[in-house]
């Protein structure tokens, strides 16, 4: 019979750094409503390699907590983050133009795989390593990665593991309260090695989350002051210096390569405009924080949730915060007012999926209309947007993608460039990844490019390629054009995506490459998605 839980350590599992917002949220919302529970949050993120082992087991024989709470944020192999160069390591092992190369980039690829594998085995060595030290306490396991990958990662944890999916909150308040079947979705594993799937009744009511009392968060989580100072450290992988602010969840768009609508469900919910703000001004005027990231799937996407920025916005500016902001947004309901108001709040750069075609949004279920987004551009740039970045994120060789449509893409980019100044537009080297269970896995599987008992955690390095999807004919072309940029930057300082873009413009021109795609067939074969599976 579950009892309740009277004290909880948090470990947040090794990645670069970035704030632990996910993790910060869950303990902030025990704490309201069980302030007797003891808590400490622990990263790992912030401990060199080799001195992890031995801190967690510290922290466990210093708190004997009644339960383990491990965050996963980063598993699947071709994942990019910082400081993380397969990317080029895939590019040279396919397309080098040297044999050299391609020999350098195999050796690379070896050590890349082995230090996946390492970092996953390591993992999950420390829930085996808590129940070792502390066989009493209830292991949980949470956090991106394994709301991806749940049922794998359930089938590799020792027995009696929780592995929480999605939402936490709810979840982990059922644990701590003693109950005997947790809320929200997971999976249990048995002593058999099986495992049992609870699937979501409800959707956490994310109004009621208030702003997170940093003061308190301050006293279980002693590396808190380390997010304070993002000097760059050698041990440390570190991404830029910014705090997550979550404003909602949810998401009703279909985007074929997206799990959010499923790991948040499709139906959006907000929290209050003034706890949102809130927790940024008290983090701002206590803390000096001065940069922020909106962490939800789209801070600005359906017209309800547009609304919903307008008043975080107002409320923003109605308390005079001199800071810095950021999202990823979409502007289907952008209004000159609603830029202004973004503008004068503190945005720092426009982050956005863009593709120059409407074939190619249309083929990826982006639900937009590509001349809506140019027009909202232009908006922008006609209500003072001006020093500010516009971050092209662009799912080069989706399917669906012909010479032709790269063509518009590049010619959109220079519309662009005209519009802010070309030094203000950073077009992003992006390629879909291969997620499961999401409409472009089936289509992929039906169309025979993946095989349909493949493993989506494989360390088959042929496998993860693919995952990674650049495909023939415009792969080799898109990836020789990367390489190149690459290469230049040892003579000129320009950023790689513009340069790759103007060595795409002009390959795509060559007779040779025209004659490669056409003969490898210019348009790949399309499956509507509804009958992909």
């Amino acid at each position: 019979m579950p009892t309740p839980v009277r004290s909880v350590l948090y470990v947040r599992l090794p990645c670069w750094k970035i704030w632990p917002g996910g993790v910060v949220y869950v303990a902030d919302w025990i704490h309201k409503h069980r302030p007797e529970v003891e808590q400490h949050l622990l990263d790992l993120a912030l401990i060199p390699r080799r001195q992890r082992r031995a801190v967690l087991v510290e922290h466990i024989c210093r708190m004997q907590p009644d339960m383990v709470a491990f965050s996963w944020r980063n598993m699947q192999s071709f994942g990019p983050h910082p400081e993380d160069d397969a990317l080029s390591v895939v590019m040279n092992y396919d397309y080098g133009r040297t044999l050299w190369k391609r020999v350098q980039a195999a050796f690379h690829a070896v050590g890349i795989l082995w230090r996946y594998q390492a970092d996953r085995l390591a993992n999950l060595a420390f829930f085996r390593l808590v129940q070792r030290v502390r066989p009493e306490a209830q292991v949980v396991v949470g956090g991106t990665a394994v709301s991806i990958f749940g049922r794998q990662v359930a089938q590799q944890c020792p027995p009696g593991t929780l592995v929480v999916v999605g939402e936490g909150e709810d979840a982990m308040l059922s644990i701590v309260a003693g109950d005997a079947e947790p809320l929200g979705e997971y999976y249990r594993t048995a002593a058999d090695g099986t495992v049992t799937h609870h699937v979501r009744e409800a959707e956490f009511p994310l109004v009621d989350r208030t702003a997170v009392d940093f003061p308190y968060i301050e006293t279980i989580f002693p590396q808190f002051g380390e997010y304070l100072d993002m000097t760059p450290n050698p041990d440390i992988r570190s991404a830029e210096a910014s705090f997550g602010v979550n404003t909602k969840r949810g998401c009703p768009l279909q985007c074929n390569f997206c799990l959010y609508n499923k790991i948040e469900g499709a139906h959006q919910r907000y929290r209050e405009p003034v706890e949102i703000v809130d927790e940024v001004e008290l983090l701002h005027r206590r803390y000096g924080v001065k940069n922020f990231w909106f962490t939800d799937a789209q801070f600005c996407s359906t017209k309800q949730s547009t609304h919903h920025v307008e008043e975080i916005l107002d409320e923003i500016l109605r308390r005079g915060l001199n800071i810095s902001w950021s999202g990823y947004l979409r502007l289907n309901h952008l209004t000159p007012e609603l830029a202004r108001k973004m503008i004068a709040s503190g945005i720092s750069s426009i982050d956005l999926s863009f593709t120059g075609t409407q074939e190619v949004i249309d083929s990826l279920t982006l639900g937009y209309k590509l001349e809506q987004q140019m027009e909202a551009f232009r908006l922008f740039k006609a209500v003072g947007f001006t020093e500010q970045k516009v971050k092209l994120y662009i799912p080069f060789n989706a399917p669906g993608e012909t010479i032709e449509t790269l063509k518009h893409t590049i010619a959109r980019i220079e519309d662009l460039y005209d519009l802010f100044g070309r030094e203000q537009v950073l077009p992003f080297i992006f390629f879909i990844g291969v997620q499961p269970g999401t409409p472009i896995e089936k289509r992929l599987i039906a169309e025979g490019y993946l095989p349909a008992d493949y493993d989506p955690l494989t360390f088959n390095p042929f496998i993860i390629k693919k995952l990674l999807y650049n495909p023939e004919p415009l792969g080799r072309v898109i990836g020789r054009a990367y390489l190149q940029a690459v290469e230049s930057q040892g003579k000129d300082s320009d950023y790689i995506g513009r340069v790759t873009m103007e060595i795409l413009k002009t390959e795509l021109d060559r007779p040779e490459v025209v004659a490669h795609c056409a003969a490898a067939g210019r348009r790949q074969r399309t499956i509507p998605i509804g009958h992909a599976a």
